[in-house]
């Protein structure tokens, strides 16, 4: 198929965002409660075969780009299977994965060879009591990760920082020069008020021009690219290789390049992350329905794609947790 997905505002959507399981063995406080064990039944996960299907479908619209996510994709079994069915669907041209990394080290080799090219590490510090309190989990294995990510052959690996004001955003600079150590990416984040745990978090948001200024105080920095289909605007730090993505859905949102939709495991085809429009998937394809009435259900969705999230005016609006939605 030729046919393109624009959704009412001009908006090409090329890139879906694919949520393999709601499950995650770490507790960032911004995203998940400590003790929050409500997540979805797995007999209400798509299964690989009903992910394909949809994947394909997308692509015949000319979707390029598929990231795999969660929660954590890693706690899902045998997710190279699905890298592998993925990466051999025509038109899928860039299949990467969004990971914490406490489980990369033994998946690393593997989820290469099955065709993942592109990979983003959450990394909120590198403080091992630190990145404890933030998120529950042990740094080591975060960092035996991406060691062994790095010799597997992955390029980029992109290392996402949610920087939050009195938790961690005196580690900036500490976090750029560990990424020209070690040749990888680094892309900060804002926090943003998604769920309750999103908006407790919201007490500690700090605007990147912040975090900008800060860092052009201590390195000279001059605009760069990077590939990709993500929100993220890029500088390089002269005389490194070194590219520092900030995105910014609070300070400057970046919603009318919008390209993307969500994905997530229990079939729901979420339209913008800061809004509640969506498309249940898995009823209808349990039903029986044919690939093109699929197509047909996936573009009306798209023209339904709101034109922007109100984080800022209605911070309450999206009550439901990060991982739901797929990242």
């Amino acid at each position: 198929m030729s046919k393109s997905l624009i959704d009412s505002f001009g908006r090409k959507i090329e890139y879906v965002r694919l949520s393999v399981t709601d499950k995650c063995d770490l507790r960032c406080f911004y995203c998940l409660p400590k003790k929050f064990n409500d997540f979805e039944e797995p007999e209400h996960w798509l299964s690989y075969d009903e992910i394909v299907r949809v994947i394909g479908v997308f692509s015949d619209f000319g979707v390029k780009r598929v990231r795999i996510t969660g929660g954590e994709p890693l706690v899902r079994k045998n997710l190279p299977e699905l890298v592998s069915s993925l990466n051999r669907i025509s038109g899928v041209e860039d299949l990467s994965l969004s990971t914490n990394a406490v489980k990369l080290a033994k998946h690393a080799d593997a989820l290469k060879q099955a065709g993942i090219s592109r990979l983003n590490v959450s990394l909120d510090s590198l403080d091992p009591e630190r990145f404890k309190s933030i998120t529950g989990g042990k740094l080591e294995k975060v960092l035996d990760g991406l060691r062994a990510a790095s010799k597997s052959g992955f390029s980029p690996i992109k290392i996402n920082m949610v920087v939050m004001k009195g938790v961690n955003d005196d580690e900036v600079v500490d976090m750029v020069n560990f990424c020209i150590e070690h040749d990888f990416t680094l892309r900060f984040i804002e926090t943003m008020p998604v769920g309750d745990t999103g908006r407790a978090a919201a007490n500690h948001y700090i605007s990147l021009d912040v975090i900008k200024r800060r860092l052009e105080k201590q390195f000279d920095l001059v605009p760069g690219v990077m590939p990709g289909g993500g929100p993220a605007r890029y500088m390089r730090v002269v005389g490194t290789d070194l590219r520092i993505g900030f995105i910014t859905p609070i300070s400057r949102h970046f919603c009318e390049s919008c390209n993307r939709v969500r994905l997530a495991v229990d079939g729901t085809l979420y339209l913008c992350l800061g809004q509640d429009d969506k498309v249940e998937l898995r009823p209808l394809l349990r039903k029986g329905i044919s690939d093109d009435e699929l197509r047909d259900v996936i573009l009306n969705a798209i023209a339904r794609k709101p034109e922007r999230h109100h984080f800022n005016d209605k911070p309450g609006q999206v009550v439901r947790f990060m991982s739901m939605t797929g990242g």
